[in-house]
């Protein structure tokens, strides 16, 4: 049973066309991107794709979201902290699905508190409750 949400505080709006050879762009102008296969998908690989999409906003979510658990932790989150994610697509017997990975560097941590700080921020991260159970998603602290 999907999580409802209890209050919706922001609806993000974006316009597409021609699917993965296209464009997209937000209501607000702020994003528009022209979109393009990747050269392993068989494309020019000459624009953004959605996987690449999906792999900066699952990694600035995530960033959102340890810093939001650190300040209720009162913990610092380094100003070096940094996500390097990967987003893999490939075929599926439904058709087709991604996995997802991020590597989580927070340097001069306490390795034991910066874990603690990624699993939590796992828990909250919207990104990761969306994606829990559907995907393979790996959180590494590097």
């Amino acid at each position: 049973m999907p999580t409802s949400l209890d209050k919706v505080v922001y609806t993000a709006r974006a316009h597409t066309t021609g699917g993965r050879e296209g464009t997209s762009r937000s209501d607000d102008g702020m994003l528009d991107v022209k979109l393009s296969p990747p050269k392993a998908m068989g494309g020019s690989g000459a624009a953004t794709n959605p996987e690449q999409l999906f792999a900066a906003g699952y990694s600035a979510c995530f960033m959102g979201a340890m810093k939001h658990v650190a300040g209720m932790k009162k913990v610092v989150v380094p100003a070096d902290a940094s996500i390097d994610a990967e987003v893999d697509i490939g075929p599926i017997p439904a058709g087709f699905g991604i996995a997802a990975r991020l590597n989580v560097s927070l340097p001069g941590m306490d390795r034991a508190v910066a874990q603690d700080l990624v699993d939590t921020a796992h828990q909250v991260c919207p990104y990761s409750n969306a994606t829990r159970g559907n995907i393979n998603v790996t959180i590494t602290l590097v």
